[in-house]
C-alpha cells in the first residue's frame, strides 16, 4: 500500500471511531436529560411531604427540607458519566488515527497538507479536534457536553471532504510553493478551529437562554439535559474568549496572505473573491468584538453575530472555493 492509501484507511477508521464518540456524547445528553427529571421528581415528593406535614400541623422545622428544584436555577449537580468518559477517549483515539492520515498525506504528497479542499478539510478537522481537546485540559468549566457537536461536525466534514473533494498528491503550483503557504494557511486552519468552538458554544447559549426565560415564567422547559450546562451568561463569555482568540489569528491570516500576494503576484490586494470573503469574515468578527465589548450587544444579538460568523467561514470553505473562480482556485477539483 502507498502512503496516500494508508492514509485514506487512517480516514476511515478514524471516522468510525468519531461516530462511536459521537453516539457516547450522545448518551451522556440523554442521561443529563434523565438526571434532570429525576431531580425534579425528587423535589416534588419531598415538596409534597412538606404540604402534607403542613396540613396536619407539623413543625417547619420537622417537615424536612426539600430538595432543590430541578428547574429553579441555571444549573443542577451531574456527576461523571461512563458515558461522558468513553465519548473522551474515543476523541481522542479517534484524534490519534486522523493525525496519522494528516501526516501520513503531506508525506505521500511531500509537502505541506493542506493544497486544496480535500487535504483543507483534512487538516482543518485535525485542528478543530485539537482545539477542543486542548480547551478541555486548560478550562476550568468542563465543557465535554459539546462532544457531540464537535464529534458530530467533524464527521460531517470527513465524510463530506472524502466523498466529493478527494484528489490524488499533485505538486503544488508555483504561486503556493512559498513558505506562506505552511504559515498563512496553518494560522488560518487554526482560527477556524476556535471559530467552530465558538460557534457551538453560541449555539448553547441561546438555547440556554430560552430555557432560563421559560423558568423564570413558570412554565415547563424541554431539552432538560440544558439543567447540568452552565449558565447562558457563562457559555457567552466562554464563546466570546474563544472568538477573540480566532479573530487574532484571522488577522493575521489577512495580513499574511496580503504579504504572500504581492511576493507571489506583486499587488497586496486585488478583490479576488477569497479575498474579500476574507475580509468579510473578518468584518464581521470585528463587529462581533466592537458590539459585545462597546455597544453593549449581550446575550441573544452576541450569540447570533458568533453563528453569523461561523456562517461567513463555511460558506469561504464551500460556495467560494466550488463555485467561484479566480486567482485561489485551489479546490483541486
Amino acid at each position: 500500500m502507498t502512503l496516500d492509501e494508508i492514509s485514506i484507511l487512517s480516514v476511515y477508521s478514524a471516522m468510525v471511531v468519531y461516530a462511536i464518540a459521537f453516539i457516547a456524547f450522545a448518551i451522556d445528553l440523554a442521561r443529563r436529560g434523565a438526571a434532570v427529571t429525576a431531580a425534579a421528581d425528587a423535589s416534588a415528593r419531598a415538596e409534597a411531604k412538606v404540604a402534607v406535614g403542613a396540613a396536619v400541623g407539623a413543625s417547619a422545622g420537622r417537615g424536612g427540607a426539600a430538595a432543590a428544584k430541578a428547574d429553579g436555577g441555571a444549573s443542577v449537580a451531574y456527576g461523571r458519566s461512563p458515558a461522558l468518559r468513553v465519548g473522551v477517549a474515543m476523541t481522542i483515539l479517534a484524534w490519534a488515527l486522523h493525525l496519522t492520515a494528516t501526516v501520513l498525506r503531506g508525506l505521500a504528497a511531500g509537502r505541506v497538507p493542506w493544497a486544496n479542499m480535500y487535504e483543507f478539510a483534512l487538516t482543518g478537522t485535525l485542528i478543530i479536534t485539537t482545539v477542543f481537546l486542548a480547551v478541555l485540559l486548560i478550562s476550568k468549566h468542563d465543557l465535554r457536553f459539546l462532544g457531540t457537536f464537535v464529534t458530530g461536525l467533524v464527521l460531517v466534514l470527513l465524510g463530506v471532504a472524502t466523498i466529493n473533494f478527494y484528489v490524488s498528491p499533485i505538486p503544488l503550483p508555483p504561486a503556493l510553493q512559498s513558505v506562506w503557504l505552511v504559515i498563512h494557511v496553518f494560522v488560518a486552519s487554526a482560527s477556524v478551529g476556535f471559530f467552530a468552538l465558538g460557534f457551538a458554544l453560541s449555539v448553547v447559549q441561546l438555547l440556554q437562554a430560552r430555557r432560563e426565560s421559560v423558568v423564570a415564567s413558570a412554565k415547563a422547559a424541554k431539552l432538560t439535559f440544558l439543567a447540568t450546562l452552565p449558565s447562558a451568561a457563562t457559555l457567552e463569555n466562554l464563546a466570546y474568549r474563544v472568538n477573540i482568540i480566532g479573530f487574532i489569528m484571522w488577522t493575521f491570516t489577512l495580513m499574511a496572505g496580503a504579504i504572500w500576494a504581492e511576493k507571489a503576484w506583486g499587488r497586496y490586494w486585488g478583490w479576488d473573491t477569497k479575498e474579500v470573503w476574507t475580509f468579510i469574515i473578518w468584518v464581521v468578527y470585528a463587529g462581533y468584538i466592537h458590539a459585545r465589548a462597546t455597544r453593549g450587544w449581550r446575550g441573544s444579538r452576541s450569540a447570533w453575530l458568533s453563528i453569523i460568523g461561523f456562517s461567513t467561514v463555511l460558506f469561504n470553505f464551500t460556495v467560494v472555493n466550488l463555485f467561484f473562480k479566480g486567482l485561489h482556485a485551489y479546490s483541486g477539483l
